[in-house]
């Protein structure tokens, strides 16, 4: 997955404020308690960092 469309999926579905403060703000036990600017940072696969949010936030299967 490139940046762009990760940074496409979570505006989509949070709208881009609302994307942009949980990536800064929310720590996800499924990244070792980083956020995802962080785990993004730190080398995490996008794919692994949108699975994470999919499921913290109960994002239907269809928009994953």
């Amino acid at each position: 997955m490139r940046m762009s469309h990760f940074r496409e999926l979570m505006e989509g579905e949070f709208g881009a404020v609302r994307a942009a403060s949980l990536s800064r703000d929310h720590v996800f036990a499924e990244l070792d308690g980083q956020t995802v600017e962080q785990a993004i940072e730190s080398g995490v696969d996008l794919r692994r960092v949108w699975r994470a949010v999919c499921e913290a936030y109960e994002v239907p299967p269809a928009r994953r």
